[in-house]
């Protein structure tokens, strides 16, 4: 029986998080609610539930606390919305598909706006705050051009382009006016310019690209 409780114990130890998980748990409730710069070390320190030296030693300061907790927004974000791609079939939905999984998130519980701009509008210049925001914006307006191409769209970076400002200009409107339903407007206004890309093309085959 010691020997089974023993075991047991040691399995309790091991699913305990680590403190490195536990810093970017507290770093992502802190930061997205409050920002981060309102947020102090201190504060996300004491709702990890670790010593100050395990922060120093894991991250060594909070600016690359900030990065590291940005870069799991990141993560979590591309998985969620490339599901949201992958259950469509065809080019023109899976394009689409970026818009609804926004909308889906606009309507989530402690949706507060886009973690990445909020960040980057507080980002001193050339800081790794500002390099993860521009690197998750970059993201986007990749993943818009590549799906954009692939549904058949001739200028499809003017267009990836048009979109990210449509991506953006939502989040901002659903944080600014707690207007939830700017994800479906999006999504129409997404399904609009990809139409009028694709029937221009139609119109002036010969035509030069934008």
């Amino acid at each position: 029986m010691a020997a089974k409780a023993t075991g047991s114990s040691a399995g309790h130890a091991e699913a305990r998080p680590s403190a490195r998980a536990r810093l970017l748990t507290a770093a992502n409730e802190l930061f997205y609610d409050e920002g981060v710069q309102t947020v102090g070390i201190d504060r996300v320190i004491e709702r990890a539930g670790v010593a100050k030296a395990s922060l120093y030693n894991t991250f060594g300061s909070k600016d690359e606390l900030v990065h590291a907790y940005l870069e799991a927004r990141h993560a979590a974000t591309a998985r969620r919305v490339l599901a949201a791609v992958d259950r469509h079939d065809t080019p023109r939905d899976r394009l689409l598909g970026v818009f609804d999984a926004q909308a889906e998130a606009f309507t989530g519980p402690g949706y507060r706006g886009c973690a990445f701009i909020a960040a980057g509008a507080e980002a001193k210049p050339g800081s790794r705050t500002e390099q993860a925001s521009n690197d998750y914006r970059a993201w986007v307006r990749g993943l818009l051009t590549r799906l954009a191409r692939e549904a058949g769209v001739v200028d499809a970076e003017a267009l990836g382009r048009r979109l990210q400002l449509l991506y953006d200009g939502s989040a901002v409107s659903v944080r600014m006016d707690g207007d939830p339903g700017a994800g479906s407007a999006a999504r129409a206004v997404a399904e609009v310019l990809l139409d009028a890309a694709l029937a221009g093309q139609a119109s002036d085959p010969g035509g030069s690209p934008g």
